[in-house]
């Protein structure tokens, strides 16, 4: 699987954004239709996201593109005719504010029907974004409910809103958390979307950090969700991608432990020593998985997946 560290979201009526997120650092680009984009422009969003589609160079990056959710009379026609057109430059489709696994069915079937039609031998999946306190209470189901679903995704304010928090910032994404509870305030709905995908072995996204102008708040989110288990985020503004890359991505000194770890752990199974000790402390097969897996995590970001240029404003 691609990584996807930092998550570009863009509206899919901007073209002149789709050219600069084609080029920026990010991991993966999401090319959105729902809340980014005017009603009056959605229809039209939909063939300037097919347009960019084919027409850019995405190099590695991971392509996705958001539909409308699939309860409203946008949601069925975003994904049919998107995907129709340029499935087979789409990784995958991001569902917003999945509440039943039902939800995730009708996607997967017309999207069989869609590469089966076409030909293609690649499957589109699916990104299950959890915005409501529903959603949250069906997670297993709705991360298991099919194959293709790939990422669970935060949606923070959307969340907010249903279960009826107060708004605490203008963007609502994060921000003076610290002033309204004394912890972290979505601990547990973080927890429970990081374990239902691990659980069956998908990647988990934490939702964006509205205050782009606030570096310090962005790391301060990026760490947390990273120490909460999460493999990236979404940034609503390039000038938030490499703090989120270097977030997410394993430090030297963590390598280094990691290498250690492995080192010592090659050295007492040549020896025949089923006990494995670095620097005076004993070290465990889970410590052994840990370190293994952080060492596969860095050759998955060893190849470039945006071009050399910084990311741009618009």
């Amino acid at each position: 699987m691609k990584p996807t560290r930092s998550v570009l979201s863009v509206p899919g009526h901007r073209e002149t954004m789709h050219v600069k997120a084609a080029a920026s650092r990010a991991d993966a680009v999401m090319l959105d239709l729902e809340d980014s984009v005017p009603l009056e422009e959605k229809t039209a969003a939909r063939s300037r996201i097919v347009e960019s589609l084919k027409r850019l160079d995405w190099g590695q990056k991971t392509v996705t593109f958001r539909i409308n959710a699939v309860d409203t009379s946008l949601g069925y026609r975003d994904l049919l005719e998107v995907a129709e057109a340029a499935g087979d430059r789409i990784d995958a489709v991001v569902i917003p504010k999945i509440e039943d696994p039902g939800d995730v069915h009708f996607a997967a079937r017309l999207l069989s029907g869609v590469e089966k039609s076409r030909g293609w031998k690649k499957p589109i999946g699916i990104e299950a974004s959890i915005e409501t306190a529903a959603g949250l209470d069906r997670i297993r189901d709705i991360a298991a409910a099919d194959l293709r679903v790939c990422r669970l995704v935060f949606g923070i304010v959307d969340y907010q809103v249903s279960i009826g928090a107060r708004l605490v910032s203008i963007s609502g994404h994060g921000e003076r958390e610290e002033e309204v509870y004394p912890g972290h305030r979505w601990n547990f709905a973080m927890s429970r979307i990081v374990m239902s995908a691990k659980s069956l072995g998908i990647a988990a996204i934490d939702a964006p950090y509205g205050n782009f102008r606030d570096p310090e708040g962005l790391e301060k989110a990026a760490a947390m969700a990273c120490a909460l288990g999460f493999d990236g985020k979404w940034v609503i503004h390039p000038d938030q991608i490499d703090a989120v890359n270097r977030i997410f991505t394993p430090s030297p000194e963590e390598i280094e432990r990691a290498e250690k770890v492995m080192a010592a752990y090659r050295k007492a199974e040549q020896d025949g020593r089923g006990a494995v000790a670095v620097d005076g402390r004993m070290v465990d097969g889970a410590t052994i998985r840990l370190a293994r897996r952080m060492l596969e995590q860095m050759g998955s970001l060893a190849q470039p997946t945006g071009k050399d240029g910084p990311g741009e404003s618009e």
